[in-house]
């Protein structure tokens, strides 16, 4: 959800996240399922998200092999910004175009108008 749908806008990534509500709700951590879906994740993306709602204990880069067992931590904090930590309000903002899609009830408006699609 990081990417304008919009024509023209490759290369666009990702989109600039301005939360004004986050909140939190445990979830039951589960180290099997965060590393199975990690392959699946831009990392650097979710770096940036997690830095915008005030989480910036994460490492620069994921190590190249993850061990549930040596990377308990790690794998908790990624967990934590994953599955614990939702954006209800803000809204996403193109770098590229600057145009803004509202998030609101923890889902974000990326319907086009006619022109842009």
């Amino acid at each position: 959800m990081l990417i304008n749908p919009m024509k023209g806008m490759e290369g666009a990534f990702p989109l600039k996240l301005f939360p004004t509500k986050v909140t939190k709700e445990e979830v039951k951590f589960n180290s099997a399922f965060i590393v199975n879906l990690l392959p699946k994740i831009d990392y650097k993306a979710l770096q940036y998200a997690a830095t915008t709602v005030g989480i910036k204990d994460l490492p620069s880069e994921l190590p190249k092999k993850i061990d549930q067992e040596e990377h308990d931590a790690l794998l908790k904090k990624l967990h934590h910004i994953l599955l614990e930590v939702h954006v209800e309000e803000g809204k996403l903002v193109c770098p590229k175009s600057s145009r803004e899609f509202t998030i609101k009830q923890g889902i974000p408006n990326m319907r086009l108008n006619e022109d842009e699609v």
